[in-house]
């Protein structure tokens, strides 16, 4: 195992683009640091690959036509990563107390390796064991029978496959609850609600395709280079044929300013870059509502002096009258808002969002990319109907190269949603469930992600399954939680490597290593394959072929599979046997259930580019209660849901270039020129002036909500930074245990991560 130390902090910046040298020295970093073998670089050449495995970080498409080497930097870390050589045994861990062990570094724990046998936590020694598989689902299965099912959670991690999804989901609801809460719950969730209510659909409207055809990309809130490297192949593209490409972002991030391919021997050679954003404006957290009013309150204004006269409209009214509701309150509200107010709440001057707005007046077809600084918010949901009031103005959905496209994380934390992980009965076809397997399925919503978090502090839920993902540190209130933990009747983890979440037990707690998607599954049948939905809807076959890292590893159905049949009485028409032997038998299942999505779903199962599942609202089929797409009229301009206040800071958490989600490859942010350290505070330099700091000054930051919890971090270093006055950068999962379990979107429930009230201390 290598460790790296973050005693020696640097800090100064990076001057190269996006891509480029700087990633193949990255690669030729963390490749061998791993120890990948030649079976591991096989690997990397059939990552994305039609017929190779879709890449296990991000959900960006795998293309029909692909590059040679379809990976991008973060998608290789996360390759190897998971085919490391290195390997966390059953002596590890009688050699290691977990209170011992909660003062590593999350680095350090997953830098240990893959975990190789199923584990069992004795609270005499404070140790893990090994178990045998059979002896763990016994009394797993029979530690949960004796709870109510409504206090039992079951969480997923969206790297799990469409297969053993539908499994999970499934067997939640057989069991008698609809507890599924999953990563969409920490990220777009505010999509989901939001483009819902908006365009009848909760997911985007475009594919790869639209690329080609758009004339304008307006982006807000997602940092490309660090969390969808791949789409810069896209967005080069756009600009070398001339799209204007207007960010919105409160930091500088580097992929959206420049990138140098990779894959491009000349461009490499001559160290040639593409300038990706022809605009790029610094607004303050939280204030993309007040920036799209204010672009829209100059199309609607423009629109009105060319009716007064005579000249051709800056709307689509056409469209406007045939295809949607709400317009003129919504227009009206526009009309009403002050200048000041906006260029106060969005720290941008109006000529900035004029210019924004000239550009979306000429383009025939605008695409709106948008992450999860538009998400997590208290407005998050209000943020995202705003874009899709931006795009509805001049019919921007529903055509080629327009369209509304929120950037998803996890692998196939889309898809998902489509077989049934949710708590919300109405997005599951229940009635088809209960006829297809002949059982009485829960009605009554689940529990979500904040929900669970507060069931958990408040010991209403009494056991929680993790299928993958490093919950506690994921989540909001770190240290409620972390407290609350241990009082868990049953914690059950199913991991490919050891995290934080790992180390607080409850009452009877296993941690079941499973295969990773890169290696190859061998069931009863032979070989398996298993799929995954993309951001742009795609569904995509993925095989691994690499060795496990160990023989005691199951797959996720196979786990899946082991405790449902302890939980659950016996079923004739549920084989989960059948279904563990042969994946194609669960993907048959799964087509049976959703007829629409999976029209011949083994028979497409690798088509090149995969299979897009449809969207209604792409043909201007608004399946919404008024079947017309609607304008909301935005109740507040800002997205925090606080107010400014003298001492109070707007927090974003921000993730590095060398990490994804909670999983931290290393300390090397390079875009942001952070070495040897996760422990910054990034400030304004007028800033750190104006509150008597100095650069290099350690302090602490406080939550400043008023619910008279105390929250604390230490220890973190002054830093300036490129960054809006008023607002401060911090790495999560780290700042975490500043967000209040209910500082979230208001009716989504997503974290408001990206704008959390602190003060900074001595």
């Amino acid at each position: 195992m290598t460790k790296q130390s973050s005693d020696d902090p640097q800090i100064e910046p990076f001057k190269g683009p996006a891509g480029g040298w700087g990633s193949v020295r990255s690669l030729a970093d963390i490749l061998p640091r791993e120890h990948l073998g030649p079976e591991g670089y096989r690997e990397l050449a059939r990552q994305n690959k039609p017929d190779g495995f879709m890449c296990v970080s991000c959900a960006w498409p795998k293309p029909a036509d692909h590059h040679p080497a379809e990976f991008c930097e973060e998608g290789a870390k996360a390759t190897a990563w998971e085919l490391t050589r290195y390997r966390t045994t059953p002596e590890f861990f009688a050699e290691h107390t977990l209170t011992e062990l909660r003062g590593w570094k999350d680095y350090d724990l997953e830098q240990h390796g893959r975990l190789t046998h199923p584990l069992r936590y004795d609270p005499d020694t404070d140790k893990y064991a090994a178990v045998e598989w059979e002896a763990a689902f016994d009394e797993i299965g029979g530690a949960l029978k004796r709870l109510d099912p409504k206090s039992v959670v079951f969480y997923s991690s969206g790297r799990t496959s469409l297969e053993a999804s539908y499994m999970y989901g499934l067997m939640a609801r057989m069991f008698g609850n609809q507890n599924l809460p999953d990563s969409s719950n920490m990220c777009h969730e505010s999509t989901s609600v939001g483009l819902k209510a908006a365009i009848g659909v909760p997911v985007g409207t475009t594919q790869l395709k639209d690329f080609k055809e758009t004339d304008a990309i307006f982006f807000f809130g997602q940092n490309v280079g660090s969390n969808a490297p791949r789409m810069l192949h896209d967005l080069r593209d756009c600009r070398k044929r001339g799209v204007e490409i207007v960010t919105f972002n409160p930091l500088k991030e580097r992929g959206l300013e420049r990138f140098t391919d990779p894959q491009n021997p000349v461009e490499m050679a001559t160290l040639k870059e593409t300038a990706i954003s022809t605009q790029y404006h610094q607004l303050r957290a939280g204030s993309d509502i007040a920036a799209i009013i204010g672009i829209c309150k100059f199309l609607i204004d423009w629109d009105d002096l060319a009716k007064a006269d005579g000249d051709l409209p800056i709307l689509d009214h056409d469209f406007i009258a045939q295809h949607t509701k709400g317009f003129e309150d919504f227009a009206a509200a526009i009309r009403r808002t002050e200048w000041a107010d906006i260029e106060r709440e969005t720290g941008l001057a109006r000529e900035e969002l004029e210019a924004s707005a000239r550009i979306y007046a000429k383009a025939k077809a605008v695409m709106a990319i948008y992450g999860m600084g538009i998400t997590q918010h208290v407005k998050g949901v209000e943020s995202v109907r705003m874009i899709v009031n931006l795009l509805l103005l001049r019919g921007n959905v529903g055509k080629p190269g327009a369209g509304p496209t929120p950037v998803r994380g996890h692998s196939n934390v889309q898809g998902q949603r489509t077989v049934g992980i949710t708590e919300k009965t109405e997005l599951v076809p229940v009635e088809k469930l209960e006829a297809q397997y002949g059982f009485k399925a829960p009605r009554e919503k689940g529990l979500d992600t904040v929900e669970t978090c507060r069931g958990v502090i408040d010991g209403s839920v009494k056991a929680f399954v993790g299928l993958g993902e490093n919950f506690l540190r994921a989540v909001p209130e770190t240290g409620r939680m972390e407290e609350a933990w241990p009082r868990l009747d049953v914690s059950v983890q199913i991991a490919t490597k050891l995290n934080r979440n790992h180390l607080f037990a409850g009452r009877v707690t296993y941690l079941l290593p499973c295969l990773g998607r890169i290696e190859q599954d061998a069931q009863a049948s032979g070989p398996q394959a298993v799929s995954t939905e993309d951001s742009t809807s795609c569904i995509h076959g993925s095989r691994g072929k690499a060795k496990p890292a160990s023989p005691y590893l199951l797959s996720e159905p196979a786990i899946v599979a082991g405790i449902a049949k302890r939980i659950l009485d016996d079923n004739p028409k549920v084989d989960w046997d059948g279904w563990v032997a042969d994946y194609s038998t669960i993907r048959d299942a799964i087509e049976e259930t959703y007829p629409a999505i999976f029209k011949d779903y083994n028979k497409r199962l690798f088509t090149p580019g995969g299979v897009w599942k449809g969207n209604k609202a792409s043909e201007r089929i608004w399946e919404t209660p008024s079947k017309r797409a609607e304008f909301l009229t935005p109740g507040d301009i800002s997205a925090t849901g606080f107010k400014d206040a003298d001492g109070r800071y707007r927090l974003i958490t921000l993730r590095s270039n060398d990490q994804f989600n909670t999983t931290i490859y290393g300390y090397h942010d390079r875009f942001r020129g952070i070495k040897g350290t996760r422990d910054v505070l990034l400030m304004h330099e007028a800033d750190i002036a104006a509150a008597d700091l100095a650069e290099g000054q350690i302090v602490a930051l406080e939550s400043d909500a008023d619910d008279g919890v105390h929250r604390r971090r230490n220890g973190m270093i002054v830093t300036p930074y490129d960054i809006p006055r008023g607002c401060l950068g911090a790495y999560y999962p780290e700042a975490n245990v500043l967000i209040p379990v209910e500082h979230h979107a208001e009716e989504s429930h997503v974290p408001a991560a990206k704008s959390v009230p602190v003060r900074i201390c001595p």
